[in-house]
């Protein structure tokens, strides 16, 4: 979706999400600020599958007491309502108003009428308890009249399946914020996501109708899966396309099944539970995935299952190595990487931790290392800062590829597209920046065309750059030196006719992988430390990707004359203001 469409609807969903947000106004005393969500949340969900099935409620009411007697009534109820999801509840919100002093009763009643697929959902929301507690503040009552009046309508007539979307990102954002939540729990604004899509999708052969299939590892409320299902049909609109999620957050995955409930998919593609440490797709392997996991945040929790995965080798997800235990969004790469399909491709969200954390050896090396020598890095796009609502920190966007394209082999493209944006005229958290319509194009132009040393709109401007690299570029070895032990002569201490390596003087030295060791040595090392030798035992193979240095430009710095120049100019206002103040005190 273009970003115009996004500001069409923008306006509307604000609105929308913000008169849902304001039934928080009924709820203050008895429900403290972070606690609103608890209440809004499920009620929007609830909301909307009551006005989603109310033009098919009769049919459902009479196709119900015809096959309730029935041991199978499923289909006959989901053909009824026309949804994979339905309610025989005799209550709808105008009926359940009607009667205020049984509101409880009904309402509960109400809740028991709809499938079981519905109640998996609601048990995720702990609704149970959140309703007792609104009985007790008789806050039930007024919050279902607030839902159902005219501004609270969510039906699909209105409101349809991608702006009801956006409408509960809005809300999950607004209570995620309400909690404080940390820099690493954000969430991804559409532009970003949009990006992601386009750079997914910019060389993808789609004129073939056939099937898709798409998994995000970290769904959130699937916002992800349901841009690359809407730009996959803008593309061709008779592909169809599956998509499959986890999520590990009880409210944002019972949000995320109800969507794709609403939008026809199968809502047992969308499983519960920790993608690191409860895998629920084992076996499964995809065409896409696209994924924003948490970073800066870590895997304690899953530490003893993780480990066990590790031990697996080649049979598990996470054979190359371990990220350090502080840091777990290298688990999150290795796991997309063990879903993709062969051909299939991936673009992750990540800081800057995985280009460069961990010395040669290390688990973050070891990683790079094995998609780096598997040839799965296809591109990496570094953002600007203040993109996310929850953090500020720079993000970098990677490509990888199970199948690239011959032009690409055996290489890596950097695009440094942090002055690629616009700032926003009013900020949302902390985003601050807005990759528009013609910021993603010159991103996605950069993408395509491959192009070494390339820049794309106006430097000094908005602009991206883009760089090829050889992938052994990346790599080094680090190389142990030593020098002798001298005795009191200053001799070399012999052992079995070998000098003793004195570990007092031990130094390592990164040699790059496109150097040969025994040259680098020789150039290097021996003019400065004549005695010196390689202990080829301890030589390690390192990876790094400084994004940062390879695009880093001299900026002269200011001429001294003109420093003093403003020293001085600075100097003497302030001396005026303080003659002005004290003249005017005397």
């Amino acid at each position: 979706m273009p970003n115009d469409r996004i500001n069409a609807v923008g306006t509307n969903i604000a609105e929308k999400a913000t008169m849902i947000w304001n039934v928080a106004d009924m709820l203050r005393g008895p429900f403290k600020p972070h606690e609103y969500g608890l209440v809004i949340l499920p009620m929007t969900v609830v909301k909307r599958f009551h006005d989603c099935l109310l033009p098919t409620w009769q049919p459902v009411q009479d196709t119900y007491d015809k096959v309730k007697h029935l041991a199978v009534i499923e289909g006959f109820l989901t053909k009824a309502s026309g949804y994979q999801f339905y309610n025989t509840s005799k209550f709808t919100f105008d009926k359940l108003l009607a009667d205020p002093e049984n509101i409880e009763p009904n309402f509960r009643d109400y809740l028991a009428g709809f499938s079981p697929n519905v109640q998996d959902v609601l048990s995720k929301f702990d609704f149970d308890n959140v309703i007792k507690r609104m009985v007790e503040s008789n806050t039930l009552y007024l919050t279902v009249k607030e839902f159902n009046s005219p501004k609270g309508y969510l039906g699909p007539d209105k409101i349809s399946a991608v702006d009801c979307g956006y409408i509960f990102e809005d809300l999950v954002r607004r209570f995620s914020e309400s909690f404080g939540e940390e820099a690493g729990a954000h969430f991804t604004s559409r532009d970003i996501i949009y990006l992601m899509t386009d750079l997914l999708l910019s060389d993808a052969d789609l004129t073939h109708a056939g099937n898709v299939t798409v998994y995000d590892m970290t769904m959130g409320t699937s916002q992800m899966l349901s841009c690359m299902e809407e730009r996959i049909h803008d593309l061709n609109s008779d592909i169809e396309v599956t998509c499959f999620g986890q999520e590990f957050n009880p409210s944002t995955f019972a949000i995320a099944k109800a969507d794709m409930m609403i939008r026809g998919g199968d809502p047992n593609n969308m499983r519960f539970g920790d993608t690191l440490s409860d895998d629920q797709f084992k076996g499964y392997t995809f065409q896409y995935c696209i994924s924003n996991p948490p970073f800066g945040i870590d895997w304690k929790r899953e530490q003893k299952a993780v480990e066990a995965e590790n031990k697996k080798g080649e049979q598990g997800r996470f054979a190359p190595g371990l990220p350090k235990i502080s840091d777990g969004q290298q688990l999150f790469v290795l796991n997309g990487l063990s879903k993709l399909a062969s051909g299939g491709r991936m673009a992750i969200i990540q800081n800057g931790s995985p280009l460069f954390s961990g010395d040669a050896g290390s688990g973050p090396s070891e990683i790079r290392r094995y998609i780096l020598e598997n040839d799965w890095l296809d591109a990496i796009v570094q953002l600007s800062t203040d993109q996310f609502m929850n953090t500020g920190i720079s993000t970098y966007i990677w490509i990888c590829s199970k199948d690239k394209p011959t032009h690409r082999a055996g290489k890596v493209q950097l695009i440094d597209a942090s002055h690629c944006y616009e700032p926003r005229r009013k900020s949302i958290g902390t985003k601050r920046n807005d990759i528009t319509d013609l910021c993603r194009n010159l991103i996605v132009k950069a993408y395509g065309e491959f192009q070494q040393n390339a820049v794309y709109g106006d430097k000094g401007g908005i602009y991206c750059q883009s760089k090829i690299f050889d992938t052994e570029e990346f790599g080094y070895y680090k190389i142990v030196v030593e020098r002798p032990t001298l005795d009191e002569q200053g001799n070399p201490v012999l052992k079995k006719g070998k000098p003793v390596a004195d570990s007092s003087l031990r130094d390592t030295e990164n040699v790059p992988m496109t150097q040969d060791i025994e040259e680098y040595f020789q150039r290097e090392v021996l003019p400065y430390v004549p005695d010196a030798w390689i202990d080829t035992k301890k030589t390690k193979v390192g990876y790094e990707i400084p994004l940062t240095r390879y695009f880093y430009e001299y900026q002269m710095p200011e001429p001294v004359e003109d420093i003093m120049a403003r020293i001085t100019g600075l100097e003497s206002d302030i001396s005026s203001s303080l003659q002005a103040l004290f003249h005017k005190e005397a």
